[in-house]
């Protein structure tokens, strides 16, 4: 099993591979691609050292399947390319997601989709990720009517520059590289990406698009709100979920706990509740601060938690080759 990882050498990159030795992934020649200024360099992978290629290298050494974190603009350049040479792509950029012809996979919910001739398969965006595992679910018990997602975002969502201005920040220190618009320490950043059509944040469309493919199901609306804040933890979402039908709390925390990769933390006497404090290098998806909206009936309140860089793409994308390789697939 020939595995290929496109940016390597970056923050999802780093994890990508650790989360690939932690599970055992089958592994039997590493194939590292970065950029030009990594020439030279080499990755420890299970206690053996792999010289870091170039992209042109690794196509040629055909790889079964090719793990992309390294920017949309790569992706659409090279993805093919490694297609094209047989290998089966995880894609974790935005780059294909929403292409009619590429399938859009959490594993839990909709990995059943994917056939041997799906050569290139999108990675959702992180914050799409822990959404869909705790909405799909509830909606297959209680239908979904309209969906509002304000998230709370950890800077290893922008990647490595962006933590070491916050760090940079706390530290006190001048002359910061700033990656974001404004200082990020003791704020928060209503911008999460570049702002697109009718003044949302390319972040925000993707919450408002991702899920219904992953879903299947085009007949709840959904909006969102995206905010970065100054953690490196894991993305936080406040989510506001109408039914069509109603429900009963005590069912509603009885079928998240029993939904595999989600882990239920809700219990407001004891002060336990999801937090990114809690789910920095997990795999889970941590619900809580389940509540009855009062505003209207067949309503409910809830707060995601989960490790963006784990679960929200490393980990996603690893269970998907893990799913391909079962099912021989590739």
């Amino acid at each position: 099993m020939k595995v290929a990882v496109i940016g390597a050498t970056g923050m999802v990159g780093q994890v990508m591979l650790k989360v690939l030795e932690e599970r055992n992934f089958p592994v039997t020649e590493l194939i590292p691609v970065a950029s030009e200024k990594s020439a030279g360099k080499k990755i420890t992978f299970k206690g053996t050292e792999y010289p870091i290629v170039m992209m042109n290298e690794a196509i040629e050494k055909k790889p079964h399947i090719a793990l992309f974190t390294a920017g949309g603009d790569t992706s659409l350049k090279f993805a093919p390319k490694f297609a094209e040479a047989g290998t089966t792509v995880i894609d974790n950029s935005s780059a294909f997601r929403m292409q009619d012809d590429k399938k859009l996979v959490v594993p839990e919910i909709n990995a059943n989709l994917l056939t041997t001739s799906d050569k290139i398969i999108a990675n959702p965006n992180c914050s799409t990720i822990q959404l869909v595992m705790v909405l799909h679910p509830l909606n297959l018990k209680y239908n979904l009517k309209r969906v509002i997602v304000s998230t709370y975002q950890s800077v290893t969502g922008t990647g490595k520059n962006a933590v070491d201005q916050l760090n940079a920040e706390i530290a006190g220190e001048s002359n910061i590289s700033k990656v974001y618009p404004y200082e990020i320490f003791k704020n928060a950043l209503p911008q999460c990406d570049v702002f697109a059509e009718d003044d949302y944040t390319k972040e925000e469309i993707k919450l408002m698009t991702e899920p219904k493919k992953i879903l299947g199901d085009d007949t709840f609306s959904l909006s969102a709100t995206a905010v970065r804040v100054p953690v490196q933890g894991g993305h936080s979402e406040s989510v506001n979920i109408e039914f069509e039908n109603d429900f009963d709390l005590d069912d509603v925390r009885a079928l998240l706990a029993d939904t595999p990769g989600v882990t239920v933390l809700d219990d407001v006497e004891n002060k336990i509740y999801p937090m990114p404090l809690y789910s920095e290098g997990k795999d889970e998806v941590f619900v809580g601060r389940i509540r009855r909206d009062r505003s209207q009936p067949n309503t409910l309140n809830m707060w995601i938690v989960a490790d963006n860089l784990r679960k929200g793409a490393a980990t996603n994308a690893v269970q998907i080759a893990e799913y391909l390789t079962e099912n021989k697939l590739i």
